[in-house]
């Protein structure tokens, strides 16, 4: 019987030894994680009954800010113009998260120890959130938006000395305030209409959207003439509709079939895919496929956002069996796809002599005491060409505005460099199905001889659009209208 107790004694030690361990793991080992558990509502109440920090544009407009609430939740947060800036400040939500600069600077939004500064808060602590100051210029993101209209779409809008993002707006865009309600029924409402919505609203086409870049290539294409092969930029091509493709009978045709030649100025200028076809089977796969790489295509850009995609451009090695596609590839056709912030970022490396700043939308993070806590330090990402070879391609891109495909975006007193682009979507080699119709482009910085904008506009294809359309006729009248703006502007904001 003694043994029996004993053996029972020792049992309920262990047990309670365990139950010891098990509480004093939950209470310290775990306790962070089960806070912060999405399904936690104790952590949820918490987390949106505190004042988070302000997002605001370099000129001072609040693009997100909180105000105290009347539900159970002590703050609501808001978006006075949220489908402007959607893309950019992304959304708090109850149900479905963050996203955006809410997710990215999250630690710095939400409130946190503020550090002493007197007896008084040493002995009393408080907490307090950041705001967070964005290189974006209010005006040039309205003129954005204005300028697109009801056309689906992107603009974004570069400083190319510094990598700050000026301008990024996406159309059709959706109201942030509709998913950061404090209704669960109100964010389920909105969020399913949004993800079912076939103009796909929430997909931020600025940074998230891949478009086959069509003749806004071939500034990389030039580039890659100067630094691999400079012989070909004084090689004059011939006259021509079409040409014939190595190891097919296929022939590439220029667009509407028109007859174009002669050296790569004039070829720039008026966007000849024959001539820009033969210089890309003239340069070879290996001189095309680095020059991409160079220029940031198959790597992801270090935006400060979640869900950045990379550009891409075939590997050298895959054009040996499908020679004929590097024609196609030349001129930013077939199985070559960019977003509008890498054409835009090659832009501004053109702009930059050669270049590419790291693109930024923070510009400062500031405390409670409006004292800094971080400023953006501006650095290269890549360098994409050389100062000399920059400044060639600079003066193509000229021809194209004085002479060539975007005349239509002059203006008086300014030189500008440019680049039209029309993709035409049943020359992808991904989808053979696809309909007739094209991706309307453009990109353009100014002043040419001291750039302080590098922009990047594509109109894709979409219904009511012709399916003869083109980058000038779409593209070109938001691009100028960019350019207008922020020329006629005595100092552009950013960071």
């Amino acid at each position: 019987m003694e043994r029996r107790i004993r053996l029972l004694g020792i049992f309920l030690m262990v047990l309670f030894l365990g139950l010891f361990v098990q509480l004093n793991r939950i209470q310290f080992l775990d306790a962070s994680s089960l806070a912060n558990a999405p399904g936690n509502s104790r952590n949820i109440t918490t987390q949106f009954s505190q004042n988070r920090g302000a997002i605001l544009t370099a000129d001072g407009a609040v693009v997100a800010d909180t105000v105290k609430s009347t539900d159970v939740y002590k703050y609501q947060r808001q978006y006075p113009n949220g489908p402007l800036y959607a893309d950019i400040s992304g959304y708090d939500s109850i149900l479905y998260g963050k996203d955006g600069i809410e997710a990215y600077y999250n630690s710095y939004l939400t409130p946190h120890s503020v550090t002493p500064n007197s007896l008084s808060s040493l002995l009393n602590p408080t907490t307090a959130p950041d705001n967070v100051t964005l290189t974006i210029s209010s005006k040039l993101q309205s003129v954005a938006a204005s300028a697109l209209g009801k056309l689906r779409g992107a603009v974004i809008a570069i400083d190319p000395s510094t990598g700050a993002i000026l301008a990024m707006y996406s159309n059709p865009s959706y109201n942030p305030n509709l998913l950061s309600s404090h209704s669960g029924t109100t964010e389920t409402k909105a969020w399913n209409s949004y993800i079912k919505d076939p103009s796909q609203p929430m997909l931020a086409r600025a940074y998230r959207r891949r478009y086959p870049p069509g003749s806004t290539f071939k500034i990389v294409t030039s580039s890659a003439v100067y630094d691999h092969n400079p012989s070909l930029a004084v090689k004059s091509y011939p006259h021509v509709s079409s040409i014939a493709l190595p190891d097919t009978t296929n022939r590439l045709h220029n667009y509407a079939y028109e007859v174009c030649g002669g050296q790569i100025g004039i070829l720039l200028a008026v966007s000849c895919d024959t001539g820009f076809g033969q210089i890309g089977l003239d340069l070879g796969a290996s001189s095309l496929a680095s020059e991409a790489k160079s220029f940031g295509f198959n790597q992801t850009p270090p935006l400060d956002l979640y869900g950045v995609a990379s550009a891409t451009f075939p590997s050298a090695a895959s054009f040996s069996t499908r020679l004929p596609t590097l024609a196609y590839s030349a001129i930013g056709q077939y199985d070559v796809a960019a977003t509008p912030l890498e054409m835009a970022l090659a832009t501004a490396g053109i702009a930059n002599h050669g270049v590419i700043m790291a693109p930024h939308l923070m510009s400062e993070i500031t405390g409670p005491q409006a004292n800094v806590v971080k400023k953006y330090q501006n650095h290269p990402w890549l360098v994409a060409t050389s100062a000399a070879t920059a400044a060639k391609v600079t003066s193509l891109m000229e021809g194209v505005v004085r002479f060539g495909t975007a005349g239509g975006i002059a203006i008086p007193g300014v030189a500008i460099a440019a680049k039209t682009g029309t993709a035409q979507l049943n020359l992808l080699a991904s989808n053979q199905s696809s309909p007739n119709g094209n991706d309307n482009w453009m990109v353009a910085f100014a002043p040419a001889n001291h750039p302080t904008i590098a922009v990047a506009v594509v109109v894709p294809a979409q219904p009511g659009m012709s399916s003869n359309s083109t980058g000038a006729q779409y593209a070109g009248p938001v691009v100028k209208a960019m350019l207008s703006a922020a020329v006629n502007t005595s100092s552009v904001v950013g960071g």
